[in-house]
């Protein structure tokens, strides 16, 4: 099984799959706002026309509603993955 490198220190490469290209750019607009980004890159996601929408965040630069949540929240290491993540 081959595996991506982790991205940067700060970073965080996001995933999100969607059954229209308009639901995964809602979703893609709401990141934005919390987080300072990278121009989002959407592919097919199968027969079905769904879409994959790929982003990768820069969790230094939060916005600040983010920024007070992520100073007080603490981390909860899961290093679990879903059944259907590779």
């Amino acid at each position: 099984m081959k595996h991506e490198p982790f991205p940067s220190e700060g970073h965080a490469e996001v995933r999100i799959v969607a059954a229209t290209p308009e639901v995964a750019r809602r979703v893609a607009e709401v990141l934005r706002r919390c987080f300072a980004s990278t121009e989002q890159r959407s592919y097919p996601a199968g027969r079905a026309g769904g879409t994959r929408l790929h982003i990768t965040l820069d969790t230094a630069q939060a916005a600040e509603p983010v920024q007070s949540w992520l100073t007080t929240s603490t981390s909860t290491e899961q290093t679990q993955t879903h059944a259907d993540e590779v």
